[in-house]
Formats: structure tokens, sequence, C-alpha cells
């Protein structure tokens, strides 16, 4: 999809943060505004999560047609901390199994109050369909559509990368895996290159990498060493099985040698290198369970920045609304 529809649908007139689609587009301002709001939420070491009245009075839909652990529930915490009332939508059970078009269900939504939805939905494309039909006070955040964004998860790998490794113009990222699938992947690549980031590798089998890597402004190889090596910062993400039609492997113990986040591999990176991984992550297929909870890892810090990134991006929304 092209960027510049969702980038008008996503910003006003006055260029503030309208609906949160992608990252395609975006200001880097706007993103360093997230970011640096942020920053305010991250509790400090050992003192409770903040809890702030942002969005008192505000009533927040968690709208998932996919599952989902981490999105959803770092959604619910962020808007229960701005003090917004919070409905999490059982689609399964919802009036969308009885034939309802997923717009009625935006409206009916509506009608009962919302203020925000964050929507997960399995077509691309689905997040820039509500945005453009939502009432004039209500506001999108795309928690993931099909295999073409997930700009919130962008946002907090971006945010954790910048807590240690601030100099994002100078940063070697490798990311290792199914990118062609990999709604994540599309979001942090733009992310990084609007932050200033140009050495970003791509690493996988030939099937896994995307045709238009020219355009991201990456590079990709087969190669692990050459992929990996001198990297800051090394992304795995997991095979998007459920966006691929057939066998997506041809032997999972091939591939966990040859891409897996394994000691032997990672040892092309940096010795201080981050090891990333937006979740969920597959033992023994693209990351040994050492190196997800090893001392390079700050997987569970991308699940707790999360959090503070997610509830930023909200008080930022719902502060332009308010400002209409």
């Amino acid at each position: 999809m092209s960027g510049a529809p969702n980038a008008s649908i996503q910003i006003d007139d006055a260029g503030r943060l309208r609906h949160l689609i992608t990252t395609e587009g975006l200001p880097r301002t706007l993103i360093e505004r997230i970011l640096d709001t942020a920053e305010t939420f991250v509790p400090a070491a050992g003192a409770p999560p903040k809890k702030v009245p942002l969005l008192r009075g505000k009533t927040v839909f968690n709208l998932f047609f996919e599952n989902s652990t981490r999105t959803r529930t770092t959604f619910e915490l962020a808007a229960k901390r701005l003090s917004a009332d919070v409905i999490n939508m059982d689609v399964a059970h919802s009036s969308r199994s009885k034939g309802e078009d997923d717009l009625d269900t935006l409206y009916t939504l509506e009608a009962m109050g919302a203020d925000i939805f964050a929507i997960r939905h399995p077509e691309n494309g689905a997040a820039a369909r509500f945005a453009a039909h939502a009432a004039d006070n209500v506001a999108i955040i795309n928690a993931g559509d099909g295999s073409h964004a997930h700009p919130t998860q962008a946002l907090l790998d971006v945010f954790t990368i910048r807590r240690h490794r601030p100099d994002f113009a100078n940063l070697s990222v490798a990311i290792v895996g199914d990118v062609s699938h990999s709604r994540v992947a599309h979001s942090t690549i733009h992310a990084l290159r609007t932050l200033g980031t140009t050495d970003i590798r791509v690493v996988g089998p030939k099937r896994f990498l995307p045709d238009n890597a020219e355009s991201l402004g990456v590079t990709t190889t087969g190669d692990i060493a050459a992929g990996l090596s001198g990297a800051d910062v090394v992304m795995g993400l997991r095979i998007q099985r459920e966006r691929i039609a057939g066998d997506a492997l041809e032997g999972v113990a091939d591939y966990h040698e040859r891409f897996g986040l394994t000691a032997s591999n990672l040892a092309h990176a940096k010795p201080d290198a981050l090891v990333m991984h937006p979740g969920p992550i597959n033992r023994g297929v693209e990351i040994n369970a050492d190196i997800a909870y090893g001392n390079q890892s700050v997987i569970l810090e991308q699940v707790r920045n999360g959090i503070a990134v997610r509830m930023a991006v909200m008080a930022i929304i719902a502060g332009n609304s308010n400002a209409r």
C-alpha cells in the first residue's frame, strides 16, 4: 500500500496526529514527540506505575479480530493508566458472527460513546478503512493490520533502542527472519529510516526477504554471518505461518541452524549488540531461550515499554482531539 493515503488520514490539516495507521510518512518531529512523551510515562526504577487523568471520561475499545497477548494487554493497561474506561471486545462472540459488517460494528460502538479504538485485523488496509469511516470525534489506532503495519510496535521498538543506543544515524540494525510477511518489520524499518538509520540489513531465506528492499531502503542477504557482522541491534522475527500458504518451512532444524538467534550466529554481531523480538517467540526456531532471556536481550523491556508508548500515542491523540 502507498504511504500517501494513510498519511493524509492520520495527520490533520494542522499537522497533528488524528489517527495512527502507519509509521510510513510520519514526520520525524512527531515520532520524537511520541518517544519523548513516552519517557514521561516510564516509572522510575522501583516506583509503582504512573496513573494520570489524561483520558478520564474517555472510552477506549480494544477491537481485536486476531489473537493477541502483548498488544491487547498493554493497550488495556495503557488506557487504564490514563484513567480511561476500557472495553475489550470479544469479537468471536460479537454480532460479527451473525454476519454484521465490520463498519456496522464500528458505528454501533461509536453510538455507545467510543472515543478511541485500538484495532487489530487480518486484512491489509483495514485500519485505514476504519479511520476513513470513523466519526470526527473518534480516533483509530492500528494495532496491526495483516502484513501491512504495526505502528505502535515499531514505536516501542525504536523507543527501546533509543534508551540504549540513541545515535540512530550511526546504528547498524539487522532484522532476521520472515520480513516479507511481517507488519512489525515494515513499520520498524520506516521508523528507523525516519530517525536517520541508513544501515538496515534484512537476513533470511529468499522466500522471506521483501521484494521491495530498494524502496524500503534496506539491504538483503541470505548469509547470517554477513548480515549480523558488526550489528548494534539484532531483531528476530517469527515465521508468519498464518499468512503463508502451504508449508512455511522446509525444515525447522535447518532454519534454526542457519537463521536462528543462537550463540554462534549472534557472535557475528557486536559483543554488546541488543537482542530484540516483537513476540511471540518460537523457541528453537528463530531464537534460543537462553538468548531471549540473556544479558543482551531487551525483549521483556520492549514489552514494558509498550505500555508507555501506547500511553503516549493515546494521550497525544486525545489532546489533539480536544484541541479541535
